[in-house]
């Protein structure tokens, strides 16, 4: 097991009866609630000190409503202490008093998301308005969580070095494409991205992109040890990716699988890893 309790950097709660979530209909598996409750019975075992917590991708109308949600939803799990909201970044300046409303929100926003990965244009994060968006979000304090799958890494990679004066954390390594083995370009664009100092990188979201049934670590050891090559142990975060890593593997497993491609790090790279790391970026 780790060597210290774990920050995880990205956990997802929802209730499917509260927000509208359309891209759940039909997936049986996760189209129901999954609160505090049920992330306490899936992590036992696990001591997990804090969570970040990303936005769930809701319906556009019940956004601001998601964020308010989730602040009053840390009386009951104090463990919540970020907040990864989602905006209409694309919006450019006029984003400005949506920005406005969430930081109000509570001191727990701490960054904002917006869902690339099925955008089927490659460039739509570096369409004029977006940029301006994002370039909006230092002033108000904010990040900014890059989800996108691998074969947008490169128009992401122009993103932040576009927004030099933002903080981005790529999610899930980019969602390389696991099953497949496929491991160029993703390789080389991942390493032009963390060239950038504005960047960090999330090991998260890995199990969901390998063969749900049969993985197994040595699928996501050449995935892990380049992103650890590249970013080294100061910019990797641990992300659970729950309930959504739910579909491939337990908690436990995860956290398990992790720790063993990870154990030849010293202890004081793991710690950041698991915990130190997402407490500066997140400012926890």
């Amino acid at each position: 097991m780790p060597p210290c309790p774990i920050i995880d950097s990205h956990v997802h709660l929802w209730d499917p009866r509260r927000f509208r979530m359309p891209w759940t209909d039909g997936l049986d598996a996760l189209n129901k609630p999954f609160g505090p409750a049920e992330f306490r019975q899936h992590t036992e075992g696990v001591e997990v000190e804090a969570i970040v917590y990303l936005e769930v991708d809701v319906a556009p109308s019940y956004r601001l409503l998601e964020a308010q949600w989730v602040e009053a939803l840390a009386a009951e799990e104090p463990r919540i202490q970020a907040i990864v909201a989602a905006a209409p970044v694309e919006d450019g300046a006029a984003l400005r008093s949506y920005l406005e409303a969430l930081v109000a929100i509570g001191s727990r926003v701490k960054g904002v998301r917006r869902l690339v990965q099925d955008e089927p244009d490659a460039a739509f994060c570096l369409r004029p308005g977006f940029v301006e968006g994002v370039r909006l979000l230092p002033e108000y304090g904010l990040s900014f969580d890059i989800c996108i799958r691998h074969w947008q890494l490169a128009s992401a990679t122009e993103l932040v070095r576009r927004c030099p004066q933002t903080s981005f954390i790529l999610d899930h390594l980019g969602k390389p494409d696991i099953k497949n083995g496929l491991l160029e370009p993703w390789r080389e664009q991942l390493r032009e991205l963390a060239a950038l100092p504005n960047v960090v990188c999330k090991i998260s979201g890995m199990v969901t992109e390998a063969d749900h049934a049969t993985w197994t670590a040595d699928d996501l050891r050449p995935y892990v040890e380049h992103t650890l090559e590249c970013f080294g142990p100061a910019r990797v975060l641990f992300g659970g990716d729950w309930p959504v890593a739910t579909l491939a593997s337990s908690y436990l497993r995860w956290v398990e699988t992790l720790d063993s491609l990870t154990a030849h790090m010293s202890e004081g790279a793991q710690r950041k890893l698991w915990a130190d790391n997402a407490r500066r970026v997140y400012r926890i």
